[in-house]
C-alpha cells in the first residue's frame, strides 16, 4: 500500500518578525540614551574645582598678551616687537578663556546640584578646599584682562569686582580661622603647596582693586595675602615643601611657589606705582624658585608619565613670572632685563600652546580621569 506524500507548506508571517525587531531597535536606542546620560553624569561628578586652574591659565595668558600688545618702554633693540602682533590674537584668547570658564562653571554648578555630597567632601579635603579659590581667581583675571571697550563705565567694573571678592574673603575667614583655631585643621597638619591658592586669590583681588582706584581695599587684601603667605611659606619649608601631603601626579602644583611672589610683585607695583625694591625682592625670589624647580626634572617624572589636568599648574605661574619680568624690565631699562622678559614670555606662551594642544587631543581623558576623587557618601 502506497501512502500519498503529504506536502507541508511553511508560511512565515513577516509582521511577527517586524514586531520582534521593533522592540530590539527600541532597546538599543534606550541603551544608547542611557549610556549617554550616564556618561554626562560621570563627567559632572568628576569635574571638581581643581579644573578651574585651566581657566586661571587662560586668564593669566590673556593678561600677558594684553600687556605684550601694549606699547612699552623696552630698549630700542626690541621696541615695537610685540605691538606689531595682531590685536585679534589677544582678543581671541580672552574670548576662548571666557567660553571655557562659562562651560566649566555650568558643569560645576550642576555638580553642586546633583552631587552636593561630593562638594562637601571637596570642602573638607586638605587639597580640594584650596581650589575653591580657583573659580574666583579666574573671574578676577578675566576681569583685569578684559578688552577696554567692555568696561567703558568705571562702575560696571566695580559691580563685577564686589561679587567676586566677597567669596574670596569668606573663604579666607573660614580657612585662615581653621588654621589656628581648629585642632584637626592646624596649618602644620594640612599645609601643602596648594595652600598658596588662598594667597594668590587675595593678591589678584588686590591687583584688580587698585586698577579701579580702590587703593585702601587693595592694601587690605595685599596685607591679608602676604601675612599668610609668610606663614605658609615658612611652614612648607619646614616640612620639606609638603611632599608627604600630595600625590606624585600632583607635583606640578609646586610651581605655585613661583606664582605667589610673582603675583605679589605685580600687586605691590600697582599699589606703590613703580617697581620698587620690595617688588624686585619678590621678583628675584620667584626667579630663584623657578630656577630651583626647573633644575629638578626628576621630581616631576611620575606626574609627566600621563597627561592630566595637573599639567596646567605649569602654565599660569610662568605667566605671572613673565608679567613680573616685564615690569622689572620696564623699570630697569637695560638689555639684560629685557632679554630675560622676552625669554620668560616665550617660555610661557610655548607651555600654554603645548598644554592647549594636549588638552584638545586628549579631552576625553582630561574630563574622565581626574586626579582628585571625592566620595558621594554623606
Amino acid at each position: 500500500m502506497v501512502h500519498p506524500e503529504i506536502g507541508l507548506e511553511v508560511v512565515i508571517d513577516s509582521s511577527i518578525i517586524k514586531k520582534n525587531e521593533q522592540p530590539t531597535k527600541q532597546t538599543i536606542i534606550k541603551k544608547q540614551e542611557s549610556q549617554s546620560m550616564r556618561s554626562q553624569q560621570a563627567i559632572i561628578a568628576k569635574i571638581n574645582a581643581s579644573y578651574f586652574r585651566i581657566c586661571i591659565s587662560f586668564g593669566a595668558q590673556a593678561l600677558l598678551w594684553k600687556t605684550l600688545s601694549e606699547k612699552t618702554d623696552f630698549s630700542q633693540s626690541f621696541d615695537n616687537l610685540f605691538t606689531k602682533l595682531p590685536s585679534t590674537t589677544y582678543f581671541l584668547i580672552w574670548c576662548l578663556a571666557l567660553c571655557i570658564f562659562v562651560s566649566l562653571s555650568i558643569l560645576y554648578i550642576l555638580r553642586c546640584i546633583f552631587h552636593i555630597n561630593m562638594v562637601k567632601a571637596e570642602y573638607h579635603h586638605h587639597i580640594g578646599v584650596n581650589y575653591l579659590f580657583a573659580p574666583w581667581v579666574s573671574w578676577l583675571l578675566l576681569l583685569q584682562s578684559a578688552p577696554k571697550f567692555i568696561f567703558r563705565n568705571k562702575y560696571s567694573y566695580e559691580y563685577i569686582w564686589w561679587p567676586l571678592i566677597i567669596p574670596v574673603i569668606a573663604l579666607d575667614v573660614k580657612i585662615y580661622g581653621q588654621w589656628f583655631t581648629t585642632e584637626k585643621r592646624f596649618l602644620s597638619m594640612v599645609a601643602n603647596p596648594t595652600s598658596q591658592m588662598s594667597v594668590i586669590g587675595n593678591l589678584v583681588g588686590s591687583h584688580a582693586a587698585i586698577k579701579m582706584g580702590w587703593r585702601e581695599s587693595g592694601i587690605c587684601l595685599f596685607t591679608l595675602g602676604m601675612t599668610h603667605y609668610l606663614v605658609v611659606f615658612i611652614t612648607l619649608y619646614q616640612r620639606f615643601t609638603g611632599n608627604n601631603h600630595i600625590p606624585s601626579r600632583l607635583r606640578p602644583v609646586f610651581f605655585l611657589f613661583v606664582a605667589t611672589p610673582s603675583m605679589a610683585a605685580l600687586a605691590w607695583k600697582s599699589i606703590s606705582g613703580n617697581f620698587d625694591i620690595l617688588c624686585k625682592m619678590l621678583f628675584f625670589l620667584s626667579l630663584f624658585l623657578f630656577t630651583s624647580l626647573a633644575s629638578r626634572p626628576v621630581m616631576f617624572k611620575k606626574s609627566l608619565k600621563n597627561f592630566s589636568v595637573a599639567w596646567w599648574a605649569f602654565s599660569f605661574p610662568l605667566s605671572f613670572l613673565a608679567l613680573a619680568s616685564m615690569a622689572y624690565a620696564h623699570q630697569a631699562k637695560d638689555l639684560t632685563a629685557t632679554s630675560l622678559a622676552l625669554v620668560l614670555s616665550a617660555i610661557s606662551v610655548l607651555v600654554f600652546v603645548f598644554l592647549l594642544v594636549c588638552s584638545t587631543l586628549k579631552i576625553d581623558s582630561l574630563l574622565r580621569k581626574p586626579i582628585l576623587n571625592f566620595s558621594n557618601e554623606s
